[in-house]
């Protein structure tokens, strides 16, 4: 339980998920100069260049969010990645794959490395956009996802977050709130039985 990997903060599979941060970061450095983009050099491990390295068409919203590019693109343009980004309206963008296509992706051996080591476990992304004047952003790396054990306590406040908003689209108010406030007493909710536990989520 401890190496769980929590996927919170947007919809992206998991080797981008770090990736996506890093065009958050930039995206406002980039947002108004993306006509002047000449590159975009993705610096990533085995991992992530074996699954989700992909060039050419991306044909649903499947495709779209196994494309480490396609991800990043989105990142960089809105600075925001959700699931209505897979759809087939926002894929028609001609900016995604306009950046999509000025994209280098690169092996750094160490981020393969830590990625395999049991006791790092990262999931190690860099991104840096270069211009077509000779100008360059900064190479923005992250090394951990939000949803990582080493980010537990920057994690967990959305974690909670994400659970509340959750219920809040299944069920009324008053039932919502009982299951968060069960579910934040540990020593209660370890002590109530299964099957009354699985009665609050029925309707």
């Amino acid at each position: 339980m401890e190496h769980v990997l929590f996927k919170i903060a947007f919809p992206a599979e998991f080797h981008a998920q770090t990736a996506v941060e890093c065009a958050f970061k930039l995206h406002p450095q980039v947002r108004n100069r993306l006509d002047q983009i000449e590159r975009i050099t993705l610096t990533t491990h085995e991992s992530a260049i074996r699954i989700i390295d992909k060039t050419g068409p991306l044909y649903n919203p499947a495709d779209r969010d196994h494309c480490l590019q396609y991800m990043v693109a989105v990142g960089l343009i809105f600075g925001a990645l959700t699931s209505e980004h897979y759809e087939d309206r926002i894929a028609a963008d001609p900016r995604i794959d306009a950046l999509r296509d000025r994209m280098l992706v690169v092996e750094e051996p160490q981020y393969t490395r830590d990625y395999l080591d049991p006791e790092k476990r990262s999931i190690a992304n860099a991104v840096q956009v270069h211009f077509k004047d000779g100008s360059a952003t900064e190479r923005i790396a992250v090394e951990y996802p939000i949803g990582h054990r080493r980010r537990r306590a920057e994690g967990i406040p959305l974690l909670v977050e994400k659970f509340a908003n959750n219920l809040a689209t299944r069920f009324p108010a008053k039932q919502a709130q009982a299951i968060m406030t069960l579910c934040q007493d540990q020593a209660r909710l370890e002590a109530t039985p299964v099957h009354a536990f699985m009665q609050m989520f029925i309707m």
